[in-house]
């Protein structure tokens, strides 16, 4: 099972949380994670953040990243999307 875990954060404090889990073996990686992305700003009505290019050294690195206000062509009303996998197995 691959599971991600996404929250929105304002000073210091969870707003709304999410997670997502994907069985799909057939899929990538990659594909995981834009999958689970995608589905947790579906539920939390935003619109897709870009991936910068620090938003992806620290998600390969550490499979953790933060969007924040650079990251989305709108305003929002929280300091940023926290987006981390929690669970990944590997066959």
């Amino acid at each position: 099972m691959f599971r991600i875990y996404g929250k929105l954060v304002k000073k210091g404090r969870t707003l709304w949380d999410h997670t997502v889990e994907i069985d799909d073996l057939s899929l990538t990686r990659t594909k995981k994670v834009f999958l689970a992305l995608d589905e947790i700003c579906h539920e939390a009505d935003l619109a897709a953040p870009v991936w910068l290019d620090s938003n992806k050294q620290d998600f390969i690195r550490r499979a953790r990243t933060r969007f924040s206000q650079d990251n989305f062509v709108e305003e929002i009303d929280f300091d940023y999307l926290d987006f981390q996998v929690i669970e990944e197995e590997f066959y």
